[in-house]
């Protein structure tokens, strides 16, 4: 049981080895100076919000404070060693609101050890889970130091589930993990409700997840993102490619940038040339036109998945079009794709010329205004087309023919 005239007496006692007065105190953690009159006579307890804080001011742990006496240097402690188990279970009761979730099918709350999802779909004959692991790579860096705290989780999520739809899966549930040196309270609830506002936005649940605090791994103020998804689909149901025939039409969905690849190179180019992040692009600068979340799919999809009419689909990520649309052609057919029909971005443009990049290296780098690719049959190709344009822009732009080349890209995209 806590003492509050011990905790009280231990925070005054470290206040005034410290030489701040009551007032001074007040002002660091921004309350009244009656409050701190109110811990120290032991009349109430410091609010667990900002407990943190008042350890971080007067240099000891929250479990010391709450303990009411510090620590001998001979004693270890997870506190000593960076880790502040009542400080970080506050952020898990921060956390529980962004998991509540509407989802019948999610069964129990944080706290408990794992997950649990209810996987009845009586409207499936053979469901087939649909796994996939990601990461933002070197995009959640930048987004650390420009501010892009939330947007981040957008991409991580937005890219997880677009590499489950294009097999014709629903996203169901995702479980993210935050690896950092320090937890920040204020980060840590900013990072939770991006990933849960984003799951939502695909339709699908954040059902838990882990926040590893490793601060003798991982620097202060660093954070490291990860997300496991599961989706379901029906087996018969399942776009692998290989409906894919000759004569088939290959389709484009445009990307709004570079979505979550190409960001090594791009830090690059902005380490030689630091003055480009101010440059502006289409009204925006340079850094709030990389920093755009990548673009998520599944809702522009998800209608045409019942008619079965799609033959293949490939997310356009790292390797560019020619290294991911190869994933799902069959042996014996090439993907011809005419580069000169690609609506490429200016932002793809501006790196290009600033960087005096090679065409075949930003089309091994970067998506390049193609975010999808779908295979199509001739006969319901404007179908898609017309389907897909209420979304996102949607035009042709290649062609299925026999070949022992996967993918073949011809003529030049038009950078001018």
């Amino acid at each position: 049981m806590l003492d509050s005239i011990k905790i009280g007496k231990f925070i005054m006692d470290k206040r005034k080895s410290l030489g701040l007065t009551q007032q001074q105190l007040a002002e660091r953690l921004n309350v009244s100076f009656q409050a701190i009159s109110k811990w120290e006579n032991g009349t109430t307890y410091p609010n667990i919000e900002i407990l943190k804080d008042l350890a971080t001011v007067l240099d000891v742990s929250v479990d010391e404070i709450l303990a009411g006496s510090e620590k001998t240097t001979e004693d270890l402690s997870y506190s000593k060693a960076g880790v502040d188990i009542t400080y970080t279970d506050t952020i898990k009761r921060e956390m529980a609101k962004h998991l509540e979730t509407g989802d019948r099918r999610v069964l129990n709350r944080i706290g408990a050890f794992a997950s649990l999802y209810d996987l009845s779909f009586p409207t499936l004959k053979n469901p087939v889970l649909v796994l996939k692991s990601e990461e933002p790579g070197s995009k959640q860096k930048l987004a650390m130091e420009y501010g892009y705290t939330e947007s981040i989780c957008h991409d991580m999520i937005n890219h997880l589930v677009n590499d489950i739809v294009v097999m014709g899966a629903k996203p169901l549930a995702v479980l993210d993990t935050i690896v950092c040196g320090n937890a920040e309270k204020d980060t840590i609830k900013s990072l939770v409700k991006g990933i849960s506002e984003a799951c939502r936005e695909n339709e699908c649940s954040l059902v838990g997840g882990e926040t590893s605090i490793q601060p003798l791994v991982v620097d202060s103020g660093v954070y490291v993102l990860t997300s496991s998804i599961v989706g379901i689909a029906e087996k018969s149901a399942v776009i692998d490619g290989s409906a894919i025939r000759e004569g088939d039409a290959i389709l484009a969905v445009a990307s709004n940038g570079l979505h979550t690849n190409g960001y090594s190179l791009v830090r690059l180019l902005m380490d030689k040339m630091p003055q480009i992040k101010l440059d502006k692009i289409d009204g925006l600068t340079f850094i709030e036109q990389i920093m755009k979340p990548h673009t998520p799919y599944y809702k522009s999809l998800k209608k045409l998945f019942p008619r079965n009419i799609i033959h293949g689909m490939a997310h356009i990520t790292g390797g560019g079009i020619g290294g991911n649309l190869c994933r799902v052609i069959p042996d014996g057919l090439s993907a011809r794709i005419d580069l000169s029909k690609i609506r490429t971005l200016n932002l793809f443009k501006y790196i290009r010329q600033n960087g005096n990049i090679s065409d075949e290296e930003m089309l091994r780098t970067f998506n390049c205004g193609v975010g999808l690719a779908i295979v199509v049959s001739e006969r319901d190709k404007n179908v898609v087309k017309e389907h897909i344009d209420q979304f996102y822009p949607c035009y042709e732009i290649g062609r299925m023919e026999k070949g022992e080349d996967k993918v073949v890209l011809d003529k030049r995209i038009n950078w001018l």
